[in-house]
């Protein structure tokens, strides 16, 4: 467990100080979050042809009230804590994949309601917006990335063996001549 957490730390500080650099702002993050405005925006205009993005911005071209995703609202900051924690977790290297991709797609799903969420309530209500974008989905996020590692964990303990090795469910080892319990 000791290791599991120094691990976990450890890749997060490294993670969130790699996410700083301002190579990775300009390459990875400012890239991926203009992305993640037109995709919102191709699923609000579906039924809502006056949303438009620009840049980061998802806005309505009818009202001019836009939401700009900014850093710790694109989902980055999430998925490092996420991908620390599988990184940290023994487990094969496949089932980490796994963890990585389905947990990254999670976040970023969520975050994509998140993010359109946003951008309905702050046209119908300022206070109900800065509650539900500075505490509610800040929580949601979070508990998704919990839930998410937490099945993860739970799928790769299925089938597996113990930390001993011995196959889950197995019955206790007998001694010759001592009789086992059925």
């Amino acid at each position: 467990m000791l290791r599991f957490f120094i691990t976990f730390i450890a890749l997060q500080l490294t993670l969130f100080g790699l996410n700083m650099l301002n190579w990775v702002q300009q390459h990875i993050v400012l890239p991926w979050t203009a992305l993640l405005a037109r995709m919102c925006v191709e699923l609000v205009t579906l039924f809502d042809k006056t949303a438009a993005a620009s840049g980061k911005v998802l806005w309505n071209t009818q009202t001019g009230f836009g939401v700009s995703i900014e850093p710790g609202c694109n989902g980055i900051e999430a998925c490092i804590v996420l991908f620390a924690a599988v990184m940290a977790f023994p487990a094969t290297w496949r089932h980490k994949l796994v963890g990585l991709v389905v947990g990254f797609v999670a976040v970023q799903a969520l975050n994509i309601v998140r993010v359109i969420s946003l951008f309905y309530l702050g046209q119908w209500s300022t206070p109900v917006f800065n509650f539900a974008h500075e505490y509610l989905w800040q929580a949601l996020i979070m508990l998704d990335v919990l839930i998410v590692w937490l099945l993860w964990v739970r799928a790769g303990n299925k089938g597996g063996a113990d930390a001993d090795g011995t196959p889950p469910n197995a019955p206790p080892p007998t001694t010759p001549g001592t009789p086992a319990l059925a």
